[in-house]
């Protein structure tokens, strides 16, 4: 599973309530991808010859949504 977008939300489950993290693609051209697997959802992101920057990891588990930001699009809504 493979998503892009120039800015997404992950909620994440703490425990004692949820935190919204933001991934945000910091200059134009790059973007952020979302893959998961092995339990872990990664959101990286990335330039635009595909070399990555940065990426945040979270426990598949405690992730209760990733909302994409499209650049000029609509938000999509993602249920891991």
């Amino acid at each position: 599973m493979g998503m892009r977008g120039d800015r997404v939300e992950i909620v994440v489950d703490t425990g004692g309530g949820v935190r919204v993290y933001d991934v945000v693609a910091s200059r134009a051209g790059r973007r952020v991808e979302i893959t998961s697997g092995r339990g872990v959802v990664e959101v990286t992101e990335v330039t635009r010859s595909g070399t990555p920057v940065r990426t945040a990891r979270f426990m598949t588990g405690r992730v209760v949504a990733l909302v994409e930001h499209p650049a000029g699009g609509q938000p999509t809504e993602h249920t891991p």
